[in-house]
């Protein structure tokens, strides 16, 4: 019996929507230096698909599926710049 396992869910900031149904969407995480204690952030580039057009520079909250594509394995489910103007 497969045990479920819940999808990740992360909020970020579309930096590239210039291919079709995907856009590139740049994840700040922060992360505690090992020796210093200081909180640095590290920046991740998931590639995710959409259904709704969506600019860049936009918020968005994007949550992992099944792969798509060869490096496509996240949508988007949310765009929270939509109401903001």
């Amino acid at each position: 019996m497969r045990r479920k396992v819940s999808k990740k869910i992360l909020k970020g900031k579309v930096v590239s929507a210039k291919m079709q149904k995907t856009v590139v969407v740049a994840v700040e995480l922060p992360k505690k230096h090992p020796i210093y204690g200081k909180m640095v952030k590290n920046t991740r580039r998931f590639k995710a698909r959409i259904d709704n057009p969506i600019k860049e520079g936009d918020e968005v909250v994007i949550e992992e599926c099944r792969p798509l594509s060869k490096e496509v394995t996240w949508i988007v489910t949310e765009n929270l710049s939509e109401g903001k103007k």
